[in-house]
């Protein structure tokens, strides 16, 4: 069965953009070259919004009716106009209940909020893989378009709703303490890692895929014209829902074995060599995982 594509879901770390967290030339050109023809650009991320935004202005989003999924799928608005479509986030006195829990571990909890993440320590550092360490928070703070602000009781401080709670910390940590920090919250909250070093608190039920019902919902695109780009666990869901789920070269492999195909990894542009035409008007069609390269190829001319 054929479809038309009207719009592309885009994990941003590990997809969208290469190592050094960059969107490449030669991808941005082909996205760009999408929307010209009328198909909707989804970031979904576990970012925030201001995280996002970079991004967005990369690739243009604000002129041609962008979507951003926030917060692994707490939140999604429409790029130009600002327009909410789904929001869901913990209440002030989970956010307290969370943070307060948080204290019995050797974590870095991050609350966003207007232009700054709230912290305990601007200074804490997580290992960098070579051997030394990483100022984590500072890096997130840069990353994601804010300023950071310590406290020295989130708990008592943070007194409003939250769409996720970050924790960042050393990763065999993490790994043999995730089921302590998630427990008291089982059945009530979405404890999930997000990467080796951040394990996150959402709303329950949230997910990219939430949102994007609601949102497409709105839009008027149904989710068999939908194609999406992912590497990691919590892109799988949306890798699955759409009518077409590419996993990048470098993606895990339960999102590889999920995926309708497998395309370049995210330093060679394997957005650009996805094997599908993406015209508006052009049509794709379900093949097998790893199909060859078909005869009519994206981005549109």
């Amino acid at each position: 069965m054929a479809h038309d594509i009207k719009a592309i879901l885009l994990d941003i770390d590990g997809t969208l953009t290469n190592d050094g967290k960059v969107i490449t030339p030669r991808t941005r050109e082909a996205l760009l070259k999408c929307q010209e023809k009328g198909v909707v650009l989804v970031l979904a991320s576990g970012r925030t919004a201001t995280g996002l935004s970079t991004y967005a202005a990369d690739l243009d989003l604000a002129h041609h009716g962008g979507v951003l999924v926030c917060y692994n799928g707490a939140k999604s608005l429409n790029c130009e106009t600002g327009q909410v479509y789904f929001e869901q986030a913990l209440t002030a006195e989970q956010t307290r209940r969370v943070l307060e829990h948080m204290k019995k571990f050797e974590v870095a909890p991050v609350v966003d909020h207007g232009e700054y993440m709230y912290v305990n320590d601007c200074f804490f550092t997580v290992p960098d893989g070579e051997g030394g360490r990483r100022l984590i928070i500072q890096y997130e703070g840069h990353s994601n378009n804010y300023l950071l602000c310590e406290k020295r009781d989130l708990a008592e401080f943070c007194a409003w709703p939250t769409n996720k709670i970050l924790n960042a910390g050393d990763p065999d940590y993490l790994q043999e303490h995730w089921q302590e920090m998630a427990a008291p919250f089982e059945g009530e909250l979405t404890a999930m890692f997000t990467s080796p070093v951040y394990f996150e608190f959402t709303p329950l039920g949230v997910d990219k895929v939430r949102a994007l019902k609601d949102t497409f919902a709105v839009l008027g695109i149904d989710r068999s014209e939908v194609m999406s780009f992912g590497d990691a666990q919590n892109d799988l869901t949306m890798i699955k829902w759409a009518q077409i789920g590419v996993a990048m070269g470098n993606a895990v492999d339960e999102v590889k074995a999920e995926a309708d195909y497998v395309t370049g990894d995210n330093n060679s542009d394997g957005i650009a060599d996805a094997p599908q035409p993406l015209a508006v008007g052009a049509t794709t069609a379900r093949q097998p995982p790893h199909a060859a390269r078909p005869s009519g190829w994206w981005p549109p001319r």
